[in-house]
């Protein structure tokens, strides 16, 4: 396209945002399209074909540029690494129909009020808009600002009182019928894709072109057996892909359809389908965005798509109103499945590799092509058996069926998974896990149990914390401000009867023994409308001094801000606020002095031992101000302490197991977590993540405050049981063979969300540093798990997330591996999900992607040496203007290569594994060695084969059998003397050379699938394979017997000559060398990973990995790790940036 654009030719759609994407204006000229016809005639269709591939050449064909105001077509490119181009036509929408309805003209207020996008959309006089739909979004032009924007939301700028003010009392008719025909309808509609269409986007495909056009050429030559066999593999392999995209197909259908219909939850950071509170959007005495006006997370306003409201109330007279803030695929629903409908590409190196590997196919075919139009011209053969025989070299040397051969592992690695109960939404997936090598695991729900038990509160008076109460003892907790606060303050409902909300809300409020109603029923609070939810003690309880009370107000929970507060009514008493959350957070909204002195030691006694605790306070209020109207900050100060829950969240049994035998397998795990950092720790060190005898040192930074910078500190965190220093971390060294050096492996960090925001912002520079080693992350937002995500992946690590919540879907879409533990919402975002609800699912997954990236090598490699044993021998033959027969085509390619590459990749996956991983590309040195070795020895036995045939004293061009000439030499080689002197052979194709290129290339490739077979340590060994070494060793004994068995009319079928038992035995000879040497190298050499790590050492080379770079400049670093300073963003070193790129999929390391 050049760099030189037209002015106004070029903008950014979605600036900022994962699909960001360039566009380019392009205007449709007659004479260009015209010419475009008559090639797409001329070229029997290939040029549309062509354009299908490439959309952008499409356009720059058929257009020329111009000003996407002129444009009536947009060429499309993403601005990640893929660079994928796309086009669409500029659409008209015509508001005329509305002229005649409504009256609706270009002076019409409706038109001239230019304030929001939709009516800069419009064009007048005509009344007309320009749009373009992209991925199911709508994108009009905008005529003020001159470029296409998003439609289908509402504007982002728009204040809380602007809000109230132009949509409080709804919209007319007019405005209605405008923005439904300008945005399109509010619908996530997913129609099942048709049969016909997925089948002509699977026929379209460039391999299976390439195979009609292999099918066409062997028809020609009538070779129509294979030719039949590829079209019914083919037809059988559409058929599956087309019924697997269509099943997928209707699953999403079906998910979008469902969640329509059901219960979820209104609150994306829930992993269950509970009911959640939502409050109103008050108008506020500012111009600012509604989202900055809000005082903590803006989406507790917001009602997500999907969600069924299931009661409303009003906090004043007059009906609940709600504002559409998004409609159809602009929602979060709906573009959580966009998501699913065009997932990001995958760019993992082995693919591009595949493809590069058979670009020199096409370059050697191109040598051969050269070869055989040389040979067959100077032979004065006939032209069209010239440009034939030609053409045959390319279906030789590209190998049809090499890009089916690479999926056939991980086809076979997904019914393996399935069969274990982890269901895989992406199969091409399944090769990126055997590249993982650092793994991030969710707290709670997934290392640990998902439900927490109540364990015991700490009551605390003036005098600091009291005796815990202990659930377990059955005892009645003491009424009180405790007890009131554990009995309102959470967003549980009552539902028909039933009370509902979530789980820990619901274990905490029946700890108190109280029961809750709805005011104006059979008890009212005098002031407290009607339907008001009350909570008050049972009868039972005995004498109390609190009647009831009624919750007014709720500030709900919020994950940003770690707390939640209620505003409630005694009856006949006070008004009160009740404040839970987590410790640190409440204690610093608490009166300093009904904080105890020894809150923090208290806090760690309980969090050390891996509980979960939550603090609870209170504060009186004054009744002279509406509760609705009362601002958070003033009610959430100044509050009295009130002490501290204690909940229990035990590990799974599964968890230590399984995070053993990762860290064994030098495999790095990490743990990412919204609960306090302490427990995390202890979570950490208990599930072995943190092994017995390593630091643990908390960084804690904070934010510059008036002249301070941000500061940034490192405390080592002390076990309460000493532990000699020594032990070693096997884990943090991931697949290089060197020794620890008892710095590296010695210590983890473990820092809060809180933390990790500063240090991104202002110590961007050790950012990397503390990854190396940093274990442990909590209190980590939604968008921090995500961001941390991205930031092990621009160190180039492969890196699998598990999670089991809503909370863990951007984490789970950014990882290069996502593993749900849920079949709620995760599972949605989540290449793969585990209907067993532990981690276990991990070390099988790793273990089948090891299996199935070793087995792609492995049918690479095969392929690769099938291709050219035929190439070199068919090459051999052009020589003498001779080639292999039908049959014996046939027979090399059905009987032998088809039967192999089925049955070669039903080794399952080794069971246990190994401290290292395969490699994870084609270009690697081993594989290329191999390859070239192999190639070179099939090259010189058949070279030998065909020179040697030739220098034999029973060789004669016009001999059909070498069984029974008269020669006593000769004759003794014989053992079938009594056989006619002469056998006439009508085939072109009979020839000692031939019979000898056959029978050496055909028994080579039953070799060399025995040697490329690999076992251990990815696979289970290839004697496990009961059907794949079955196969070998039938085709072995057929081609055995064919080669000794003198029967004349098996020779006629094949094609083939008889010769004297002798050189039958020299051919098993050169094929016995050829497999002894071949597996020789491919165990001495190819597979001795201590030979090649002792070559890397040799010649001193170092991964170029950008987490090893870090590791070996800290391992030189003697400052390195910081214990009990601090670190100010000022200083020069914090203030340099850090440049490192972000490859995704990708990995320098060998």
């Amino acid at each position: 396209m050049g760099d030189h654009l037209e002015r106004g030719q070029h903008a950014v759609l979605n600036e900022g945002d994962e699909n960001e994407m360039e566009i380019f204006g392009y205007r449709t000229q007659g004479c260009r399209k015209a010419l475009c016809l008559v090639g797409s005639i001329f070229s029997f269709g290939l040029l549309p074909l062509v354009f299908y591939w490439k959309p952008a050449w499409h356009v720059w064909a058929n257009c020329v540029p111009c000003s996407l105001q002129e444009a009536d077509v947009v060429l499309l490119r993403t601005t990640d690494e893929f660079q994928i181009y796309s086009w669409k036509k500029v659409m008209w929408i015509s508001l005329s129909a509305l002229s005649s309805t409504f009256g609706l003209t270009p002076d019409h207020p409706l038109v001239i009020d230019e304030e929001y996008i939709i009516n800069r959309a419009i064009r007048k006089p005509d009344l007309k808009v320009r749009y373009i739909k992209v991925q199911k979004i709508r994108y009009v032009w905008n005529n003020f600002e001159e470029q296409f924007q998003k439609i289908g939301s509402l504007e982002d700028w728009l204040s809380s009182t602007k809000i109230h003010v132009k949509f409080g009392s709804g919209l007319t008719t007019e405005e209605q019928e405008i923005r439904r025909l300008i945005c399109g309808p509010n619908a996530i509609d997913v129609e099942i894709t048709p049969i016909w269409k997925l089948l002509v986007k699977e026929v379209l495909n460039p391999f299976y072109i390439f195979q009609l056009f292999s099918v066409c050429l062997w028809f020609s030559e009538d070779y129509k057996e294979y030719a039949f066999a590829i079209i019914l593999m083919s037809v059988i392999s559409i058929a599956l892909t087309v019924y697997d995209l269509r099943q997928q197909s209707v699953k999403v259908h079906h998910l979008v359809e469902s969640h329509n219909s059901i219960t979820v939850s209104v609150c994306e950071r829930k992993g269950e389908s509970i009911p959640v509170t939502k409050t109103p959007l008050s108008p506020m005495d500012s111009s600012a965005p509604w989202k900055m006006q809000c005082e903590a997370d803006p989406r507790q306003h917001v009602l997500f798509c999907g969600t069924e409201v299931i009661q409303a109330k009003a906090t004043s007279s007059g009906a609940v109103r709600a504002v559409v803030l998004q409609t159809g695929f602009n929602t979060a629903k709906g573009d959580l499945v966009r998501s699913i409908l065009y997932p990001k590409p995958m760019n993992f190196k082995l693919y591009r590799d595949a493809i590069r590997f058979l670009l020199c196919f096409v370059g050697t075919a191109t040598i051969g092509m050269i070869y055989s139009l040389c040979v067959y011209v100077l032979s004065g053969e006939p032209l069209e058996e010239v440009v034939r025989k030609a053409l045959d070299v390319i279906t030789i040397a590209v190998p049809p069926a090499l890009p089916a051969a690479l999926t056939t592992g991980i086809i076979y690695a997904q019914r393996r998974l399935k069969k274990r109960g982890i269901f895989c939404i992406s199969p091409q997936r399944i090769n990126v896990c055997g590249q993982l090598n650092l793994v991030c695991f969710d707290k709670t729900g997934t290392l640990t149990k998902g439900g927490l038990d109540l364990w015991g509160v700490v009551p605390c008076t003036r005098n600091g914390f009291q005796t815990i109460h202990s659930f377990a003892s059955g005892k009645a907790l003491p009424q009180g401000p405790l007890c009131a606060a554990m009995a309102s303050c959470h967003s549980l409902i009552l539902l028909d009867g039933t009370i509902q909300g979530d789980p820990l809300d619901l274990k905490m409020f029946e700890a108190t023994k109280w029961e809750m109603t709805i005011s104006g029923e059979d008890f009212h609070i005098e002031g407290v409308p009607a339907h008001t939810m009350v909570v008050k003690p049972r009868d039972t309880i005995g004498q109390t001094s609190v009647e009831g009370l009624a919750v007014l107000h709720q500030f709900p929970f919020s994950s940003a801000l770690q707390r939640m507060t209620v505003i409630v009514q005694e009856r006949g008493g006070d008004r009160l606020a009740f404040m839970k959350g987590s410790p640190e957070g409440v204690a610093s909204f608490c009166q300093p002095d009904t904080v105890p002195t020894s809150f923090i030691s208290e806090l760690q006694i309980y969090t050390t031992q891996g509980f979960r605790v939550i603090a609870l306070a209170y504060k009186k209020l004054e009744t002279d101000c509406p509760a609705t109207a009362m601002l958070r900050e003033k009610v959430e100060s100044d509050l009295i302490f009130l002490g501290l829950l204690i909940l229990e969240n035990r590990l799974k049994e599964e968890t230590k197991p399984v995070l053993e035998e990762l860290i064994a397998a030098r495999i790095r795990t990490v743990m990412i977590t919204g609960d306090n950092l302490q427990t995390a720790i202890t979570v950490a060190r208990k599930s072995g993540m943190v092994s017995e005898g390593q630091k643990v040192i908390l960084v804690e930074a904070n934010e510059a405050t008036g002249s301070s910078s941000a500061s940034l500190s490192w405390k080592l965190v002390e076990e309460k049981k000493h532990v000699p220093y020594g032990h070693q971390d096997n884990y943090i060294n991931i697949r290089e063979e060197t020794s620890d050096n008892g710095k590296e492996g010695g210590y983890h960090f473990a820092l809060s969300g809180k933390s990790f925001h500063v240090i991104s912002q202002h110590f961007n520079s050790l950012l990397p540093k503390i990854l190396i080693n940093g274990t442990i992350f909590a209190r980590m937002s939604p968008g921090q798990k995500s961001s941390l995500v991205e930031e092990f992946q621009k160190l180039d690590y492969f890196v699998g997330m598990c999670g089991d919540g809503a909370n863990d879907c951007g984490a789970l879409k950014m990882a290069h591996v996502g593993i749900s533990l849920s079949e709620q919402e995760a599972s949605v975002a989540s290449p793969f999900t585990s209907k067993t609800p532990n981690i276990e699912c991990v070390p099988h997954l790793i273990k089948e992607g090891r299996a199935a990236l070793v087995t792609s090598f492995c049918m690479f490699k095969y392929m690769a040496l099938y291709s050219m044993i035929q190439y070199v021998g068919v090459l051999l033959l052009y020589w003498e203007t001779n080639s292999f027969s039908n049959y014996q085509f046939l027979f090399q390619d059905l009987a032998i290569t088809t039967l192999i590459g089925v049955t070669m990749n039903l080794n399952g996956a080794y069971p246990k594994l190994v401290p290292f991983r395969p490699a994870g590309r084609l270009i690697s040195p081993p594989l290329l060695l191999s390859v070239i070795l192999n190639i070179l020895l099939s090259l010189v036995m058949h070279v030998m084969g065909f020179i040697l045939v030739q220098k034999q004293p029973w060789y004669s061009v016009e001999l059909h059998s070498a069984c029974t000439v008269k020669n006593e030499s000769v004759f003794t080689w014989t053992t079938f003397p009594n056989v006619p002197e002469k056998i006439k052979s009508n085939s072109a194709f009979a020839s000692f050379e031939n019979t000898t290129i056959w029978f050496l290339g055909t028994i080579n490739c039953i070799v060399v699938a025995l040697v490329f077979s690999k076992g251990k340590p990815f696979r289970q060994p290839t004697y496990t394979n009961y059907v794949f070494v079955l196969v070998l060793i039938l085709q072995l004994g057929i081609c055995l017997f064919i080669l000794f068995a003198d029967i004349p009319e098996l020779h006629r079928r094949l094609d083939l000559l008889c010769t004297p038992v002798l050189w039958r035995v020299y051919i098993i000879v050169m094929i016995s060398s050829n497999f002894i040497i071949s597996l020789a190298v491919e165990e001495a050499v190819i597979e001795n990973r201590a030979l090649w790590m002792a070559v890397k050492r040799c010649f001193g080379y170092q991964s170029k990995s950008q987490y090893r770079i870090w590791q070996r400049n800290l391992a030189n670093d003697l400052s390195w790790p910081p214990i009990n300073q601090t670190t100010y963003s000022d200083t020069q070193e914090c203030g340099m940036g850090v440049s490192y790129s972000n490859p995704v999929f990708e990995s320098n390391e060998e």
